[in-house]
């Protein structure tokens, strides 16, 4: 017999202290304290600390929201690579604005990103594709990302039309239609949980004259 399930209202961990985050423990700015704490994530043994959900919306602002992988960042931004047909990749160039959460919470932390899209380079994507898998190299060939199929045989046969085109061995080129995408933050937010929900929350904005930073009511 399967149990009722627990009721969420009723639901609730207060946050030990896991530490404070006060405007006296921050890296000089917004990529030191990320590489900090995701150096830390990564330590701490954390499933896929480089994941990430990334938030668009349409032209008519409705938002979506999905989980994947961040795999670069810099000054410049966080990138990550994707079918541009797929649904993220098609709202998120009609309508150039992202947001991004590292949800760290075995580690009572998340990071919160917004800010414009913009294609990475060409070459940069080039780059890393030729860094992947076969298989994944195949897979982005094969899978019209988001699109609606019939059953799981239309995957298969993509997969296999792929294998067909490109063989067993030999360098996959990137397909025209699949690439990166940077974030280009206007804010990034450290949180840090605190106990009784009064939390840590220090922003890195973005403004004219350079980066401030704010401390936000948790």
């Amino acid at each position: 017999m399967i149990p009722e399930p627990p009721s969420p209202a009723g639901m609730r961990r207060d946050y030990t202290e896991r530490g404070a985050l006060l405007e006296s423990d921050l890296a000089a700015d917004w990529t030191g304290q990320f590489a900090r704490w995701f150096a830390e994530a990564t330590a701490a043994g954390l499933p896929e600390p480089n994941a990430m959900i990334v938030a668009t919306a349409d032209a008519r602002a409705r938002p979506s929201a999905r989980t994947v992988l961040l795999k670069g960042y810099d000054e410049r931004g966080f990138v990550f690579f994707t079918n541009y047909t797929s649904r993220k990749g098609a709202e998120a160039l009609a309508n150039p604005a992202a947001s991004l959460v590292f949800p760290w919470f075995a580690m009572q932390r998340q990071v919160l990103v917004a800010g414009a899209v913009e294609r990475v380079e060409r070459a940069e994507t080039e780059e890393y594709f030729a860094t992947r898998p076969r298989g994944s190299q195949l897979g982005a060939w094969a899978s019209p990302q988001s699109q609606v199929l019939a059953d799981r045989a239309a995957v298969e046969a993509g997969l296999a039309a792929a294998v067909e085109r490109f063989g067993a061995e030999g360098p996959i080129p990137a397909p025209p239609h699949w690439g990166g995408l940077r974030v280009v933050p206007e804010t990034v937010e450290f949180w840090q949980g605190r106990s009784n929900r009064l939390h840590d929350r220090l922003r890195f904005r973005r403004t004219t004259a350079g980066w401030v930073v704010e401390r936000l009511a948790p």
